[in-house]
């Protein structure tokens, strides 16, 4: 079984290196995919949801895997790849104080409109009552990927890493949201 594993790492890394976009955006959908699915399951949901899965698929591959792809080499040539504790701290309040709150509204939009098939007038509502609380959590927790992110990883990897993390992020979200739904109903 190592051999498998091992091969299909270097398989990975070779499709990496030789198309790193599309790898990715495949990577980021499959990751999204198995955050929904689990999240789907721990949240007491009995059937899979196919379109919700779908729909998340959507936004991890065609949103999530190109914005990171070219937001980190963006960052890289602002910093021309920089390294050192100021350069990174840079880019981590940057990157927080951009994209940060860019994605946590952007997904609420999508989530409600998109995926839930809400009514404008009804995402809003939410994104007005739950959006300060989503971004601070965010805001306590993301910069210290962010940070070791730029300072440790490849930039070819760092997309990689933060759909991992992502995909954690986003069960933990569904969970909570659930659970403040859960209390207040």
């Amino acid at each position: 079984m190592g051999s498998v594993a091992k091969k299909g790492l270097q398989q990975y890394l070779t499709q990496l290196q030789q198309h790193p976009l599309r790898t990715k955006v495949i990577t980021a959908g499959v990751l999204s995919a198995i955050s929904d699915i689990v999240a789907q399951k721990l949240s007491g949901i009995q059937k899979l949801q196919i379109k919700r899965l779908l729909l998340k698929v959507v936004f991890g591959a065609a949103y999530l895997g190109p914005l990171g792809h070219y937001f980190h080499i963006l960052l890289d040539k602002i910093f021309k790849g920089k390294k050192d504790t100021k350069t990174v701290a840079k880019k981590v309040v940057l990157e927080q104080l951009t994209i940060s709150p860019w994605n946590n509204m952007l997904f609420m939009i999508y989530y409600g409109f998109i995926v839930e098939g809400r009514p404008w007038i009804h995402v809003k509502s939410k994104i007005k009552k739950e959006y300060p609380t989503v971004q601070y959590t965010a805001w306590s927790f993301w910069p210290v990927v962010g940070w070791v992110n730029h300072q440790y990883v490849p930039l070819q990897f760092r997309v990689i890493l933060q759909s991992v993390v992502a995909c954690f992020w986003g069960i933990f979200l569904n969970l909570r949201a659930r659970s403040v739904t859960l209390t207040k109903g």
